[in-house]
Parts: structure tokens; C-alpha cells; sequence
């Protein structure tokens, strides 16, 4: 493992996020979402009835700064907060109607670029890329892991 090839693969992985990102967003006919908007939307897919104060926790990023993201979808018809009924102080996050037909959109683009993509590959490389997926799944699980245990405020470049 060099940096040159640890440079090609974050390189290449970036890239094909970019890429589908960017042509799926074409394909529904929409505006692309900044990457937070989009990261705190999947969370709450992933997590219904999460709190801010989690989210924030779970994105490595500051509970105001999600406070501002959730109130721009709440703001765009994609996201819905609930009083909790256990803490009337907190609220709980849900996704739209409108949230859910586009993220379900949207992956569905993207699943149809990858299979067009794939199918124009060699079988040999594209069953090397297939069978990738779990440790390219379970990669970016302990990134994320890493990331979130990391200490200070998350950094930018």
C-alpha cells in the first residue's frame, strides 16, 4: 500500500461520487442539493426520529450547524420536525413525502448509471468491481468510524 495507490483509490472513489452525484441529479431534473443537505437527509432516512443533537453527533459537525441545515429542507418541503413527546424542548426529524420520492429517485438513476457503466466493462473486471462492494461498503464504515472518534472540530481543506 503506497501513497500512489492510496492516492488512486480516494481519487477514483471521489470521482465516481462526483460523477453519479452530478448525473443522477440530471436525470430527475433537479437542482443538486449541497452534500450536507444531502448527508443530513440520509441520516434521517437512515435514522427516522433522530435528534439534532444526535445528528450533529453522528455527522461530526456542530449541533448549529445542523439546526441551519434542518431548518433550509424544513424550509425546501424535505424534512419535518416533531416535538418529542418525551422532551416537548427537542424535536425529532422525520423525512417528507417529497424527501423520500426524491432520494428513491435519485438512487434509482444511480443504480441505472452503474449497471450501464458495468455493462460496458470487461466480465473480468467488472465482477472484480462487484465483488469490491462489501469491503468497499465496510471501507467506508470505519472511515466514518474513524472521523466521528476523531478529536477537535471536523476539518476542511
Amino acid at each position: 500500500m503506497t501513497e500512489e495507490t492510496l492516492g488512486l483509490l480516494g481519487g477514483a472513489l471521489g470521482d465516481l461520487h462526483r460523477v453519479l452525484r452530478r448525473a443522477a441529479t440530471q436525470r430527475a431534473g433537479r437542482v443538486a442539493l449541497p452534500d450536507a443537505q444531502v448527508e443530513v437527509l440520509l441520516l434521517v432516512q437512515r435514522q427516522p426520529g433522530i435528534g439534532v443533537r444526535e445528528a450533529a453527533e453522528r455527522l461530526g459537525t456542530a449541533p448549529n450547524t445542523v439546526s441551519t441545515l434542518v431548518g433550509e429542507l424544513t424550509g425546501a418541503g424535505l424534512l419535518r420536525r416533531e416535538r418529542d413527546p418525551a422532551d416537548r424542548r427537542s424535536v425529532r426529524l422525520d423525512l417528507t413525502d417529497a424527501a423520500r420520492d426524491r432520494i428513491t429517485a435519485h438512487q434509482r438513476h444511480r443504480r441505472d448509471l452503474l449497471a450501464a457503466a458495468l455493462a460496458g466493462l470487461d466480465a473480468p473486471e467488472r465482477e472484480q468491481l462487484l465483488a469490491a462492494a462489501p469491503a468497499l461498503r465496510h471501507l467506508a464504515d470505519r472511515v466514518a468510524d474513524q472521523a466521528r472518534s476523531a478529536v477537535g472540530p471536523p476539518g476542511r481543506v
